[in-house]
């Protein structure tokens, strides 16, 4: 019997991972986040002696919750987790395997507000210098990071961007974001130089030394697309070899867009679009960069805002 939940089980997983890649057009990167969710949530079933997926109950769900706050898992990481469960069984419901969906009535609130972490001028300028090389890779690298810096798109919508979406006059690419939506986004001098040398000076010879043919922007050595996988290690060991403390990771390089986007005077509504934000509460985590830079330049220029002693010897 149990063999036979557990195969049950495993075709209810499958035909999940096939609708979110193939219908909603998820990135490799989320599907795989959706399932390691839900095999955990299977994993704590089979612990308590329960083990199919379609015959949960609303107690098995805030027991699992319970778990998880045990755990010490983070409150941002069980919310996601709660939402991968909801999102699973709303699609059982969908597709008739159950009438109801049991956690559609849990809601986990109080979520923290982890403020996004962000490159300083100095650490982004250590990093295009250690990219900088002469091979074709060093090319690819350079216009990598200046491309995330110049546009603050996801590492799954970079590792999609295909010769065709980008207009070299305009300074604009085609991006295809999450849930299949599109959006323009402008870029500037530096990411355009870049995507230039690397077109001539990376991208071709790769392309001709390994005979290979295909319109996506970035490829690995082998001249194959290059993966999200490999962006975050490329990323990685630009970091490494800075000789920089901690990991780059390209929401760093995203983070970094969004505040010195809000920093230099541009709108919330505008930095949302570029995002990709459908939400505007999404980007206004944010804001916390620009009021200290509020903050900055009142006490600078303000007469009321200094000591008595600062407006003395100014």
């Amino acid at each position: 019997m149990g063999g036979i939940l557990l195969t049950t089980n495993q075709l209810l997983l499958e035909g999940f991972v096939h609708y979110l890649a193939i219908e909603r057009r998820y990135s490799e990167e989320t599907v795989k986040a959706y399932l390691q969710d839900l095999k955990k949530f299977e994993h704590f079933l089979g612990a308590s002696g329960s083990v199919s997926l379609s015959a949960i109950r609303l107690m098995d769900v805030r027991l699992f919750l319970s778990y998880l706050d045990e755990e010490e898992l983070s409150r941002n990481s069980i919310s996601r987790i709660l939402s991968s469960l909801r999102g699973f069984y709303g699609y059982l419901v969908r597709e008739k395997v159950i009438t109801e969906n049991p956690v559609a009535t849990i809601s986990f609130k109080n979520r923290s507000t982890r403020l996004p972490k962000f490159l300083y001028d100095e650490e982004l300028t250590k990093l295009f210098e250690t990219a900088k090389g002469t091979e074709p890779l060093d090319y690819r690298n350079i216009a990598l990071l200046e491309l995330f810096y110049a546009t603050g798109i996801r590492v799954s919508e970079c590792r999609m961007i295909c010769l065709r979406d980008i207009d070299f006059t305009l300074g604009v690419i085609l991006i295809m974001g999450k849930g299949n939506k599109e959006r323009y986004v402008p870029f500037g001098q530096f990411a355009l130089e870049a995507l230039e040398e690397y077109l001539e000076k990376g991208r071709t010879p790769l392309m001709n030394s390994q005979q290979k043919k295909h319109d996506y922007l970035f490829v690995n050595r082998l001249g194959d697309p290059i993966t999200s996988g490999g962006i975050e290690y490329i990323l990685k060991q630009i970091m490494k070899k800075s000789g920089m403390t901690g990991e780059l990771h390209p929401h760093m390089l995203r983070h970094t867009f969004a505040t010195d986007m809000l920093n230099g005077g541009a709108d919330m509504r505008t930095v949302q679009e570029m995002l990709g934000h459908s939400s505007l509460s999404s980007t206004q985590i944010y804001t916390h960069v620009t009021k200290d830079a509020l903050q900055r330049n009142y006490r600078a220029f303000h007469p009321r805002a200094k000591r008595k002693e600062e407006r003395y010897n100014n």
